[in-house]
């Protein structure tokens, strides 16, 4: 399972969020339990010069994962290139969750902001994981101009929908065989979760689903074992699907004997 992404050796595929949880101590109990590695932040949020935000933040660090800010609530490339920046200065990262908004209703991202905001800041140096819908074309773009990640959603963000085209998804897995790809948001069940993994899908990022759950805790290793055995199935390679029956023990050859 483990994986080197940025020369860092992970061994989670769980990327989780920090935010709707009741309280900071489900937070630490949910990532603890989720085994997550790496988890993302908004610098609005979780900003350390701040006087509200230092408990929060001294939390978020006493967690040992890899930070992920991200851009969230800008909807144009400037105010997500500035963000970026912001972030890197304030979290000693360069690992960013491009972002840029171009929908209220759906919460769909704007993929003419979102291509200017990763040329600009894959030139400045950062690790971008662009938030993306399923949009083969969009995913292609993003890979040439030389992102760390991509990231589509399974379902507009909260919905927990789960995945609904597992035809983009695959699709984008097929084209781009060597991008390290993470399917972000919609996930609502550890079975969404298995059954993006078993794609081929390097990570599954998610927040809601855990942290507005009735128990955060106990659904975080629930959707950890979900995903660990959708990566596992893909790598065992699955028996494809037929139309019609086959019997598991075949009666050729096979001796029958008929009382008369």
């Amino acid at each position: 399972m483990s994986y080197v992404l940025d020369g860092k050796t992970f061994h989670s595929r769980f990327f989780i969020g920090s935010s709707l949880y009741p309280s900071p101590q489900h937070l630490q109990d949910s990532v603890k339990a989720s085994g997550a590695e790496v988890i993302t932040l908004g610098l609005r949020r979780l900003n350390p010069q701040a006087g509200g935000g230092n408990a929060y933040w001294s939390m978020i660090q006493d967690m040992g994962c890899q930070l992920l800010p991200n851009t969230a609530g800008c909807y144009t490339a400037q105010e997500a290139i500035t963000t970026a920046q912001m972030a890197r200065e304030i979290f000693g990262t360069d690992w960013i969750k491009l972002e840029t908004l171009g929908d209220d209703y759906n919460l769909q991202p704007n993929p003419f902001e979102l291509l200017k905001a990763a040329e600009v800041l894959v030139k400045e140096g950062f690790k971008v994981f662009a938030y993306t819908t399923d949009d083969l074309v969009l995913a292609l773009k993003l890979y040439d101009l030389g992102v760390t990640a991509i990231m589509p959603w399974a379902a507009p963000i909260g919905t927990a929908l789960g995945p609904i085209n597992l035809y983009a998804l695959e699709a984008i897995r097929v084209r781009l065989p060597d991008a390290f790809l993470v399917v972000d948001a919609g996930l609502g069940v550890p079975s969404h979760a298995a059954k993006v993994m078993e794609l081929g899908y390097d990570a599954c990022l998610l927040n809601s689903a855990v942290a507005q759950a009735v128990d955060p805790v106990k659904m975080a290793k629930a959707f950890a074992s979900a995903i660990e055995a959708g990566r596992w199935c893909y790598e065992a390679g699955p028996v494809p699907s037929r139309p019609t029956a086959q019997p598991s023990t075949p009666t050729l050859g096979t001796p029958f004997w008929h009382q008369g």
